[in-house]
């Protein structure tokens, strides 16, 4: 760091190799849309001589090429992996999606990276840095990852660079804003036409020297009397925030005493607590410029992640049980030990097939053995939609990827990443062990998918397809969510946000060959009896041969939410012979389940058999079953009959600026707030009951509301009578 530049060792193109987890660095890029973290990627590979100065590797491609969905989306969708070689050091770069709807991929970044580097633009306005980011922030703090900050586009910057740190300070230091400073102030260039000046390079605090990129090379210098203002005050402030976090407790004394400590054992200290996880320091990066080989500021953050992140021994793995739930030793990342994988990501490839990422935690990796592949899905019982499920498999070819080419690997160790080709059984959260004692990683959490698309096959051929497309499709996603609506009898797909289901769409046509129409989302509504009403069945037929005869009487009263369908028997004399009573119950429940008003099922009433007739010869199970189903569509006829509606219990969490917003929100939906508090600093939960007809498309609006601040979930609650005025507008839109 500082004025240490190292060496690095990969030749372009080469592909990055490490022999141990001491020489690896696996960081994932977070940040929001349009931040620039697929520039910095390519900036830092460029940087590291992974690709040459037009930011190519050998097919051609560049290292963030994705596949064409990306393109017409026009954002990343997807999670990809960028290895580069500096110093020595193998550094997996794991580029994350920045929009919202892809959060499943950042936390599958997350979980196979020991760091993160949290990307900002200086050309955003402050509430786009605010949202998503500061939730993955809050998420990394939980689990004590080390993290850090840097800024980009301070060459169309709508905030300085001061400014942005002090933003940085108050959204990622609530708890300690002396814990994120910056290590390095920009140099800027002449104005230029347009109002904006180029980033040229950046003055170390610690060294007090100048790296200055003007040239098209790096190069230092000492800082000029104009850039020793701010210098002074700035590296001050640093080294008293360093200080506070050294494990060395008489530093401040002595620093307070006046003695001038060295910088040596300030960037030692410095890289410790990066590690640690309790010091975010904050950089600034450019791409290199043209005939530039380097990006302003890109050695400065390759130095900091190979000096200051983690490797994998030292960040704590998650935990380890048998199959069967029974805790296990902590993994200790030894590349000896025990096989212990995960797959972060699934894909399919036009020309390989199917392709696992694989983070490797413990033992090492390697092309044809023979793995054991246990899945329980990844989260909560939202996801319980996925069964567990597991196989023996024969591992294929380890490949490292790079721009579209998939360079081949001889082995995986602990800590590192690598592609598996044939892992046929295996889905996104899926364990990888020895076959002879077989292992369970703790899942990480993926966010409830809350947006619902209605879907059927386009036509005889795309049904043939459909089943095996999306089995496919959440295998590889584990953030959507497939539902056969068992009252609707609707194809649902679960999904976080309208791009993430254009996204699906677009994966279900271009890679599985299954076109799907679009169709209206139904909720399941209900119907009941608003009061008690009667009924007569009568099923009488002659054909000249055996014939029917049944009649029934039966008296139909409403109950308490609820309750269901309640069948009492109160048929005095025998006039409805004993075996057929149960014929009459089951021709009831089978109308009830029917409808008797618009095809939504009878719940929270009580039928009573009071009376009927039967024939010695003619009466039969089917007869009386026909008679009982008669005699409640008749009471229906003479009853008013009520629609229900699901209502949701909604727990909605916002910043504190958005409470007021989003409780008139909830209640022009026709909700009912049932309650407030408070969650952290800053932040309130709002609790309501809203019916579900009409928090659809919640999961757009409320990003829209609190721009991109603000989460939810919801759980069913009960069913409620609809508003007369809407059951017949609903009706006619569900019917």
């Amino acid at each position: 760091m500082g004025d240490k530049t190292r060496a690095h060792t990969g030749a372009a193109g080469g592909t990055p190799r490490a022999g141990h987890p001491r020489a690896l660095r696996n960081v994932a890029l977070v940040g929001h849309s349009g931040s620039g973290k697929t520039t910095l990627v390519e900036a830092l590979a460029q940087t590291a001589g992974a690709v040459n100065r037009a930011g190519r590797v050998e097919d051609g491609t560049t290292v963030s090429d994705h596949e064409e969905i990306e393109h017409r989306q026009n954002r990343s969708v997807q999670l990809s992996l960028v290895p580069v070689d500096w110093g020595g050091f193998r550094i997996n770069l794991l580029d994350t999606p920045g929009y919202a709807d892809f959060v499943g991929e950042v936390r599958a970044g997350l979980r196979a990276a020991d760091a993160a580097l949290f990307v900002v633009s200086a050309a955003q306005e402050a509430e786009a840095v605010a949202g998503t980011t500061r939730a993955l922030w809050e998420e990394c703090a939980a689990v004590g990852m080390p993290r850090a900050i840097v800024v980009t586009r301070l060459d169309t910057a709508r905030t300085p660079f001061d400014a942005m740190t002090r933003l940085c300070g108050e959204l990622f230091g609530a708890d300690d804003p002396d814990a994120v400073l910056p290590l390095h102030l920009p140099v800027l260039g002449p104005e230029a036409a347009d109002g904006h000046a180029p980033l040229t390079g950046l003055t170390g605090l610690l060294p007090q020297r100048v790296f200055d990129y003007s040239g098209g090379e790096r190069a230092e210098r000492p800082p000029t009397d104009d850039e020793r203002v701010p210098l002074a005050g700035a590296r001050a402030r640093l080294i008293e925030g360093i200080i506070a976090e050294s494990e060395d407790e008489t530093l401040m004394d002595r620093y307070l005493a006046g003695e001038t400590i060295d910088t040596e054992t300030l960037v030692a200290d410095l890289e410790r607590a990066v590690a640690r996880g309790s010091f975010h320091p904050v950089l600034a990066a450019a791409p290199a410029a043209d005939g530039a080989r380097q990006g302003i500021g890109t050695v400065e953050l390759l130095d900091l992640i190979t000096g200051g992140f983690p490797t994998p021994l030292e960040h704590p793995l998650p935990a380890v049980t048998t199959p069967d739930g029974s805790p296990l030793p902590a993994l200790d990342g030894d590349p000896e030990g025990p096989l212990v994988a995960e797959v972060v990501k699934t894909s399919s490839d036009p020309y390989v097939g199917r392709l696992s990422l694989v983070r490797v935690f413990s033992g090492t990796l390697r092309p044809e053995d023979t793995v054991h592949v246990y899945g329980h899905g990844l989260g909560d019982p939202a996801h319980g939609d996925r069964p567990c499920h597991e196989a023996r498999t024969r591992v294929g070819a380890l490949t490292s990827p790079f721009g579209k080419q998939q360079r081949p690997l001889d082995a995986c160790v602990a800590g590192d990443l690598a592609c598996v080709a044939r892992l046929d059984t295996a889905e996104t959260g899926d364990t990888l062990s020895g076959t002879g004692h077989p292992l369970l990683l703790e899942p990480w959490t993926t966010p409830d998918a809350l947006l619902p698309l209605a879907v059927r096959a386009h036509s005889k051929a795309d049904e043939d397809k459909l089943s095996h497309g999306l089995a496919r499709l959440a295998a590889e996603d584990p953030a959507m969510r497939l539902e056969q609506n068992p009252d609707t009898g609707q194809l649902v797909l679960w999904c976080l946000g309208e791009a993430h289901l254009d996204v699906a769409l677009d994966r279900l046509r271009d890679h599985y060959g299954v076109q799907v129409d679009t169709v209206p989302y139904l909720v399941a509504l209900r119907e009941t009896f608003a009061g008690p009403a009667t009924g007569r069945g009568r099923h009488v037929k002659q054909s000249g041969g055996h014939g029917q005869y049944a009649v029934c009487e039966i008296d139909v009263e409403p109950l308490p939410a609820g309750s269901g369908v309640e069948f009492v028997d109160r048929v005095v004399g025998g006039a409805v012979p004993r075996p057929f009573i149960a014929s009459v119950e089951k021709g009831v429940r089978a109308q009830a389940a029917r409808g008797v008003a618009a095809g939504h099922p009878l719940v929270d009433i009580r039928v009573v058999l009071r009376d009927g007739k039967a024939h010695s010869v003619d009466s039969s199970d089917a007869a009386f079953q026909t008679a009982g189903a008669l005699a409640l569509r008749e009471a229906a006829a003479e009853a008013h009959v009520r629609f229900l509606e699901p209502v949701a219990e909604v727990r909605v969490l916002v910043p504190d600026d958005y409470v007021g917003p989003v409780m008139s929100d909830l209640s022009g939906r026709r909700g009912r707030v049932t309650g407030t508090e408070q969650s952290g600093t800053g932040r309130t939960l709002v609790r309501a009951d809203v019916p579900e007809l009409e928090i659809g498309r919640y999961a757009v609006d409320l990003r829209a509301l609190t721009h991109g601040t603000g989460r939810f979930d919801r759980s069913y609650a009960r069913h409620e009578p609809m508003p007369a005025q809407l059951a017949d507008r609903v009706h006619a839109r569900q019917g």
